[in-house]
């Protein structure tokens, strides 16, 4: 866990802005309840998290990286929104259990992957409740992305075609995109998968 938030740690340092909210949201954000407690996990700097609290959710941010979360809290104070925040690592049994009595209207994920955390991450909805997933997919990786874009080499942590609508059972799908290497690979969405899902009533 150490070498873990050290890495994610330097990699904030020199970062002063929020990270841009993910597409998945961006598209989608009409599908969201009219209030609500959200969950933004593994959030990096904190842009998907700030959005919600904008839209009057009761926003918490969860990562590993201190760095990340005590600039998401000077962001928040700058914006003067309520958000809440923690520093954990949700590997840990202890946070998953943490996560579960929490209970969540809407939980979003962006550019992380952790699978034996989706049952977890279903459990945690409350019913009716969404998620917003988008991460990195197999394959080759686009040429025009920035480092932080590409995402990780290993492709342990990159889902196999269609893996993440399977990831979540007994969830509806709202909506999915994942577009491969089919087509003129200059246009449309590449290198990762979105999903939003809602659990039943």
């Amino acid at each position: 866990m150490k070498e873990i938030r050290a890495k994610w740690n330097n990699r904030y340092e020199a970062v002063h802005v929020p990270n841009q909210v993910i597409d998945v949201l961006e598209l989608n954000q009409h599908l969201l309840p009219a209030y609500g407690k959200s969950l933004d996990l593994a959030c990096g700097l904190g842009g998907n998290a700030l959005r919600m609290a904008e839209l009057g959710f009761e926003s918490h941010a969860w990562d590993i990286s201190d760095s990340a979360i005590e600039k998401i809290q000077e962001f928040a104070q700058e914006r003067q929104l309520n958000l809440s925040t923690r520093q954990c690592d949700i590997s840990q049994h202890e946070q998953q259990d943490k996560m579960l009595a929490e209970g969540f209207d809407v939980i979003i994920v962006s550019r992380f992957l952790l699978r034996e955390i989706m049952p977890c991450l279903i459990s945690s909805l409350r019913p009716g409740g969404l998620i917003f997933y988008q991460t990195f997919v197999q394959g080759q990786q686009d040429n025009d992305k920035t480092s932080a874009e590409e995402g990780p080499r290993n492709a342990h942590f990159r889902l196999e075609s269609n893996e993440l609508v399977k990831l979540f059972p007994g969830l509806t799908l709202r909506y999915y995109r994942e577009e491969g290497r089919q087509g003129d690979l200059g246009k449309g969405f590449r290198n990762e998968a979105m999903l939003v899902a809602q659990k039943n009533y």
